[in-house]
């Protein structure tokens, strides 16, 4: 929401959603109106990139882990594949190193995929890999709720006690 309150509630979650939803469209819009240019083993092989080496090795290792607990590393990443200015980079060395493309459109197809039709956005470490309501986040929202509108005092300290 700000720099001093880190987090979203189900209704600015669902407009950034819906923000990324229209990058999206534009993004199929371009690919379906420049179908026949695209190669698609380019553009199958840059989307699937992004889950290969940023999402498996941290999915698996969560599901083999007996406590859910993993490395940071798998995290790191997630975060660093499923970034946008990530995704930037890679298409900037392909336009210099290749040539520019409509495969490239893979990039933030994916990405805003993500974001929009599932919801997720980088990992912090404090979360488990695959979601899970954390305890404190859950405990947050439910004073948070409770806490809209109202000036009082306890109601501040409530909101207080669960800034970063």
């Amino acid at each position: 929401m700000d720099a001093k309150n880190r987090f979203e509630t189900r209704a600015t979650f669902l407009l950034l959603r819906m923000e990324w939803l229209g990058g999206l469209v534009v993004c199929a819009v371009l690919a379906v109106r420049h179908f026949s240019e695209i190669r698609w083993g380019v553009f199958i092989s840059l989307f699937a990139v992004i889950d290969a080496i940023g999402y498996l090795p941290g999915a698996l290792a969560f599901r083999w882990s007996p406590d859910g607990r993993i490395s940071r590393w798998y995290f790191v990443a997630y975060n660093t594949m499923h970034s946008l200015v990530t995704a930037g980079v890679v298409a900037g060395v392909w336009v210099v190193l290749v040539k520019p493309e409509w495969a490239l459109l893979a990039l933030p197809l994916h990405l805003l995929g993500d974001r929009a039709l599932f919801g997720n956005s980088l990992k912090p470490f404090g979360v488990r890999f695959e979601p899970h309501l954390h305890p404190a986040y859950d405990e947050f929202e439910r004073a948070y709720s409770n806490s809209v509108g109202s000036n009082s005092d306890e109601s501040r300290r409530s909101a207080d006690a669960v800034r970063l």
